[in-house]
């Protein structure tokens, strides 16, 4: 007899697409577990034996949208070009992947709006942004070391990229037809980095 295959991943994800819809439609505070049974199409007990409570989808939601990002910055310390060419090459990663998840950046700001009541979601979008700003200060320490930027605080610059980020989209959210998302994350990351960039001889 053959062994039966392992679906726990292909489950986990059935679940958490359906619970990505779901908050999507009716928002973190109305969506119920059963919305979500309904929405997989798999049984009650399949999905409590996975997910024990709404929170903890939650968070696993969280923890799947910023891996990626991390990822892609991780990657970014040891590929070529200068930490201002990698740093823009980061920029437009983000880019496409916002256009990826479009759908999900109402879903974003829910997390922030949870982060004042639920400490499990405050404690993962603490560790993202410090795993974030680990990550990124030693690549714009890169830059200062080789006299590429001028020098100041690694830790502060990494947390203005951050806030480029954070804050464009949130004005996009607010404002689409003033705020282009592309044009403008890339502008604010791209001037950022000019003020950053040692001053050539003539270019005072």
């Amino acid at each position: 007899m053959s062994p039966r295959p392992d679906v726990s991943q292909e489950r986990v994800e059935q679940i958490l697409n359906a619970a990505t819809s779901v908050f999507a439609r009716l928002g973190f505070n109305n969506a119920r577990m059963d919305d979500i049974v309904a929405e997989s199409g798999l049984s009650k007990g399949t999905l409590y034996w996975y997910f024990k409570s709404k929170d903890d989808i939650i968070k696993a939601i969280l923890d799947g949208m910023f891996e990626g990002e991390l990822a892609h910055l991780r990657d970014l310390h040891t590929s070529q070009g200068t930490a201002s060419e990698r740093l823009l090459e980061l920029t437009q990663r983000a880019i496409d992947d916002l256009h990826g998840m479009t759908s999900l950046i109402p879903i974003t700001y829910e997390f922030y709006t949870l982060a004042f009541r639920q400490k499990k979601v405050r404690q993962a979008l603490q560790s993202y942004f410090r795993s974030y700003i680990d990550i990124l200060a030693p690549l714009i320490q890169q830059g200062i070391d080789q006299s590429e930027f001028r020098p100041v605080s690694a830790r502060q610059a990494a947390i203005a990229i951050s806030a480029i980020y954070e804050g464009t989209v949130l004005l996009w959210v607010a404002d689409p037809d003033t705020v282009n998302l592309d044009e403008h994350i890339l502008a604010g990351v791209s001037m950022l980095l000019d003020g950053l960039k040692v001053a050539q001889p003539g270019h005072e």
